[in-house]
């Protein structure tokens, strides 16, 4: 299973770490998208910024 995670909120009033956790997602301006195989370390980075991002499941 894949997962699609797009940012959908500017990270700029939010903690450095959340700020690295979306660098390192692959998503740098709002809008921006970024597929991943979903897995438990995914699934922890995108549960650090929640707030800012967009969660679809894409089926193979």
């Amino acid at each position: 299973m894949k997962i699609k995670v797009t940012l959908v909120r500017s990270p700029i009033s939010h903690p450095q770490k959340q700020r690295l956790v979306l660098r390192s997602l692959g998503l740098g301006k709002v809008g921006s998208s970024a597929i991943h195989a979903d897995s438990p370390s995914i699934q922890g980075m995108i549960s650090k910024c929640a707030h800012l991002v967009s969660v679809e499941q894409i089926a193979e």
